[in-house]
């Protein structure tokens, strides 16, 4: 597998994000991560936690302030260019998987091939089936998604995730879904990612175990971060 684009760094100041009733949901005055670190945010429920990571993504837009990566302010770009950034530079994990039943494992994780120009096609695809390898799902290509236990339905989102070759890793509650050996072995794939390639990876989770595995630990109350430990 060629290596990937190193990661990129995070630079957050003055971010503030509102409902639409403007209530606040989380306000983050400054924050910074270094491009290969790996990063977990933790909290009790509603404390903002999936906003922020949200905000990270640019899936959500702040009502203020600045979200960079690798030097790239998200809030500069427009809707088409913050996609295409997304779909190039930031592989996103969700608790739910989001697979399509129907298909099979590797039509799943290369999904991105369908947005793609033809050319690029084949590539994606290869390195979706080297990462569902890699996870241990190397012979299971063809069969549908529906027939998969948790942990096996999250390590092909991971594949998915990753078939881009994307810089930044950004997961929420990954291992939530999942029975406590599957817990642990994701954890461990993760934490792997982005030591062995380099990448920068942020991940909200209430799973201790994954978060110790993790470079450093933000904890967050009421949509500020509280306490920031490095491990």
């Amino acid at each position: 597998m060629a290596a990937p684009e190193a990661g990129l760094a995070l630079s957050v100041a003055g971010l503030t994000v509102q409902a639409p009733d403007g209530r606040r949901l989380a306000e983050v005055p400054a924050l910074t991560v270094a491009p290969g670190s790996s990063v977990a945010i933790r909290g009790p429920s509603g404390a903002g936690k999936t906003t922020l990571l949200h905000a990270l993504s640019g899936l959500v837009r702040p009502a203020s302030g600045r979200v960079a990566w690798g030097g790239t302010d998200l809030a500069a770009l427009g809707d088409a260019a913050l996609t295409r950034f997304r779909r190039d530079r930031i592989g996103l994990i969700f608790q739910d998987f989001l697979l399509f039943e129907e298909l099979g494992a590797l039509d799943n994780a290369a999904i991105a091939t369908a947005f793609l120009p033809r050319g690029q096609r084949l590539a994606l695809r290869q390195r979706a089936g080297t990462w569902l390898d890699r996870l241990g799902l190397g012979q299971a290509g063809v069969r549908r998604a529906d027939s998969f236990s948790g942990g096996e339905r999250q390590r092909i989102a991971v594949a998915r995730a990753l078939a881009n070759d994307p810089p930044v890793i950004l997961a929420d509650e990954p291992t939530a879904s999942l029975d406590r050996a599957s817990a642990d072995r994701l954890a461990v794939d993760l934490a792997a990612l982005s030591r062995d390639t380099g990448r920068t990876l942020v991940v909200v989770t209430h799973d201790a175990t994954l978060a110790a595995r993790l470079d450093r630990v933000l904890t967050m109350a009421e949509g500020r971060i509280v306490e920031d430990t490095h491990g």
